[in-house]
This record gives C-alpha cells, structure tokens and sequence, in this order.
C-alpha cells in the first residue's frame, strides 16, 4: 500500500527510524534534493532528444548526478553507509571542466535561456543552489554538528552539492554551443 497514514500527524521516518516533523531540516534540505532529482530526470529527457549533436556522456553524466542525489538524500535521511566520498567531487569537477574546453570562454552574464535542454539545465542549477543553502544551514547548526562531529562525509556532501550548480551552469553553455544556440547576454535596462 502506498499510503500509511503515519504521516498524518505531520511527523515522518527518517532511514534511522527515528520520527520528526515534516518541517525539520533533514526533511526539507532532502526534499529540494529530491526536486532537484526530478529537475535533473526533465533535463536528462530533454538532452537525450538531442543525443545526435551531443553524444551520450552528457546523458550518462545525468544519471551518476541522480544516483548520487539519492545517495545524498539517503545520507541526511540519517541512512547508514558511505553515500558520498572526495573521488565524487573530482569526477564533478572533471566533468565540469570538460565541458568548459568545449565552450567559448564567458565574457558576460548570460540570462538563463535558449532551447529546453539549457533551460532546464538552468532550472537544475537554481534548484541545486537553493539545495546547498538548506544543506550549509542544516549542517552549521550546533545541534546537528554536535550529533555529527565524527562524521567526515559531511565535507563530501557539501563541495558536491556546491560544484552541482557550477556543472549546470557549465552544462546549459554547453548544450547552446553544441546546438548553435546564440546565449542572451544580460544588459542593464
């Protein structure tokens, strides 16, 4: 059954058993996390439609992106393991410079626009932003350093949420160049 009821009191499980309110941190920092996973499955969608000018590695590069997200979701669900390691963050940060060789060097700001796939890439980069700011607010409170002080994935989990919105930004870029898309260039009005 789908439904439970349990949470009709307001309260829901964490993946350590222990019941807190739906408005707790840990829910609300993994439930952009989640949002930002669905972003990400409309973008991966988007990019495969487009898979003849783009290849795969892009598509391929989305679902780690997701797996990691549901690993990230897991480790502020309380789940025990190791959700999240520093090799994580490297492959990101090779990702993103890879697609930055192929794009023409940024020489202004660019308005979050173009075909779908760059649009929803920017929608993935806000969402991610807003993500790390529950995430850095959930993991500089003294309660949670106080439960979490042996804890040496919180770093991990940190810089790779950090660097997500760099990979968006990087990706939407990307996708125009690849596509002979012209990126909109913001100007004072």
């Amino acid at each position: 059954m789908l439904y439970t009821r349990t949470g009709d009191n307001g309260t829901t499980s964490l993946a350590s058993g222990e019941r807190v309110l739906k408005t707790d941190g840990r829910i609300e920092t993994y439930g952009t996390i989640d949002e930002l996973n669905s972003c990400v499955g409309m973008l991966y969608c988007e990019c495969a439609l487009l898979k003849e000018k783009i290849g795969e590695a892009v598509l391929e590069d989305l679902l780690s992106i997701q797996n990691k997200l549901f690993n990230i979701g897991a480790y502020l669900s309380e789940a025990q393991g190791e959700w999240l390691t520093v090799s994580d963050v490297t492959r990101m940060e090779r990702c993103i410079d890879a697609l930055q060789a192929e794009t023409p060097a940024l020489r202004a700001f660019v308005l979050p626009s173009g075909n779908r796939a760059m649009c929803a890439s920017h929608i993935c980069r806000t969402v991610s932003r807003r993500a790390e700011r529950l995430l850095v607010g959930l993991v500089s409170d003294p309660l949670w350093k106080e439960k979490h002080k042996a804890d040496k994935q919180v770093e991990d989990v940190t810089r790779y949420v950090n660097r997500l919105s760099d990979y968006f930004f990087a990706l939407s870029r990307w996708l125009g160049h690849k596509c002979d898309i012209s990126e909109q260039i913001w100007t004072k009005m």
